[in-house]
């Protein structure tokens, strides 16, 4: 089994049972520690992975972290682990920053096991950073996130490829997250200088700071909106273009459409986006996520079981953004249903689940 693979069987074991789990002793046994197994360590062998390991840190006597990871018969990768669903911050992580300081391990982990927060010492030698370079939740991950975990894998652990790696993606959380602000609310010198090569030496009065950050938020939202719809489209076309049957007999006697035409006229919206990935969530514990398909036409958005036409899931009528529509599928028939927002969706749980386990 590959090992995102593991990591999507290990979310769906967790999702079903995190509600269980109270303790943090569980959460190690249950969540940490097919974690750790997952990243190829014998999590039954103490001289690869070691519990409760105890150093003396100063006048502290007795110190423990709750794993280490060992190699040679030194510590390279440290877990500080916290019950499931407790809160995690710099504050919950003092064992792990005094230990650090004391050991050859150059890489810590704090996690409640759902969220992973990944440190070391970028800001300083041998002293732990307070914040994470790489965040990682089991139940919520990208493929890119798999990549940048599976270097701390058994097979591929590497000190200096992970450094470097960090470091970069320290400054790319940095930027990314100064830009998420200024998506939101951009800061006056980004205004200006977005605004500089258009005002041909006109001045920077309040009224042109207000129009043009208007501008910049909307110009922003824009850029995002048609960067997701060209991705979507690509993974449609040219298979994906057509549905796979007309739907009317009067679509029949017209004849199969031009695939470029139908594109063209296709709007994927962000609605439409965020109530597939509302779907998705609430069909996880039953299939993976990537079985769950998104394919979209001009009348409507279907959600596919497997990208097949034969096992709808259910169809959004969102493109009356002013009345959100969505049918729900009963033996292939269509039931719509109003939606006050998209929230709602979550009412009709039960009967997605329900549609799916009678394709399953």
């Amino acid at each position: 089994m590959d090992f995102i693979d593991q990591l999507r069987a290990l979310a769906t074991r967790i999702a079903s049972t995190k509600d269980l789990i109270q303790t943090e002793e569980a959460t190690k046994n249950a969540m940490v520690m097919p974690f750790i197994q997952a990243l190829g360590y014998n999590v039954f062998d103490p001289l690869e992975v070691t519990p409760e390991l105890v150093a003396d840190v100063g006048m502290k006597k007795g110190e423990k972290v709750d794993y280490a990871i060992l190699s040679a018969g030194k510590p390279i990768l440290l877990f500080e682990c916290k019950k499931s669903g407790a809160e995690l911050n710099v504050n919950h992580a003092s064992q792990l920053f005094r230990y650090f300081h004391v050991t050859e391990a150059r890489f810590g982990v704090l996690t409640n096991g759902i969220r992973y927060q990944f440190f070391t010492d970028l800001e300083q030698p041998n002293k732990m950073d307070e914040k994470p370079f790489l965040e990682f939740n089991i139940l919520d991950f990208k493929d890119q996130e798999v990549d940048e975990l599976k270097k701390f894998a058994k097979a591929s652990f590497d000190v200096d490829t992970i450094l470097v790696t960090a470091n970069d993606l320290k400054y790319t959380r940095i930027i990314q997250n100064q830009l998420a602000e200024w998506m939101v609310n951009p800061s006056e010198d980004f205004v200006r200088l977005v605004a500089a090569d258009h005002l041909a030496g006109k001045r920077f009065t309040p009224a042109v700071k207000e129009q043009f950050t208007a501008i910049t938020k909307r110009a922003f939202q824009r850029l995002i909106g048609d960067r997701i719809n060209d991705r979507l489209r690509v993974a449609m076309a040219p298979e994906h273009a057509a549905e796979a049957a007309p739907s009317t007999p009067e679509a029949a006697q017209q004849g199969p459409a031009d695939p470029a035409t139908d594109m063209a006229a296709i709007t994927t919206t962000l609605e439409e986006i965020e109530g597939f990935h509302i779907v998705r969530a609430i069909l996880r514990d039953l299939v993976s996520a990537k079985r769950i398909v998104m394919r979209d036409a001009q009348s409507y958005c279907a959600i596919l079981l497997d990208d097949n036409n034969r096992k709808p899931i259910c169809r959004l009528r969102f493109n009356n953004t002013a009345r959100l529509v969505i049918g729900l599928m009963d033996d292939k028939n269509e039931e719509r249903v109003s939606l006050a927002d998209l929230d709602d969706i979550y009412k009709h749980a039960d009967f997605l689940r329900k549609t799916v386990q009678g394709y399953l």
